[in-house]
């Protein structure tokens, strides 16, 4: 899913393809910047178009058209290490949804936007789904690196109806709901190249947490 990412996403693709795991890589077109097709096209991936603007958007448009048994979410800003990936293949027998968690000191590279705000923010937030669900292991909310069997992806793409930014945790709302089985896994948090629109401002990110929070509470009480 690319909006902001034009000076880094050509490399991200790069390095997914030379994983030598993956398939096809999937860009997802959310109205990004000038330039960034023509970087996709220099590439092996395949570039599609969701024109109704927002991360959720862009999410249901990419588990719509990809085709694979296993689905892997990540964006195309070079914060995630795309060797990562194994660590999500590994559990992907087990489980409907192997989600990342950023909250392991030693694979926070210095740069990466991971400052007190965020990290305890997502952390909070993680731990209130987990006492309200009593769920297994979660520690944080916002990581957007995640592998998705066909299954479950067939069912998030029915079902989410959130076309922002908290789209992620809406998916994860859903695979509690319908008893999927899902863990966290420690992968690589690495400086973002340029500025997220989101998480680049504090007084964004505080109130995109509120509106997760919400969220959460919607789908506790059966609002959802």
């Amino acid at each position: 899913m690319t909006y902001n990412e034009r000076d880094s996403i050509r490399s991200v693709i790069e390095g997914f393809e030379a994983t030598g795991v993956v398939d096809e890589v999937l860009v997802v077109n959310n109205n990004a910047r000038e330039g960034t097709s023509e970087e996709v096209a220099k590439t092996g991936a395949r570039e599609v178009f969701e024109t109704t603007q927002g991360y959720g958007h862009a999410i249901r448009r990419g588990l719509l058209e990809a085709s694979s048994e296993l689905i892997v979410l990540a964006e195309p800003d070079g914060t995630f290490l795309p060797s990562d990936i194994i660590k999500l293949l590994a559990y992907s027998d087990d489980c409907d949804l192997v989600l990342g968690t950023r909250t392991t000191n030693e694979l926070i590279w210095e740069g990466a936007n991971m400052g007190f705000f965020l990290r305890w923010g997502n952390w909070a937030v993680a731990k209130l789904v987990e006492m309200l669900f009593n769920t297994s292991h979660l520690s944080d909310i916002g990581c957007t690196y995640r592998l998705i069997r066909r299954d479950a992806a067939e069912m998030f793409a029915e079902n989410m109806r959130i076309g922002l930014s908290h789209a992620g945790p809406e998916m994860l709302m859903l695979a509690i709901s319908n008893r999927s089985r899902f863990v966290e896994v420690p992968v690589n948090y690495l400086p973002r190249v340029g500025k997220s629109s989101v998480t680049g401002s504090q007084v964004k990110a505080f109130f995109l947490g509120l509106r997760m929070i919400a969220l959460i509470f919607s789908f506790r009480f059966g609002q959802r």
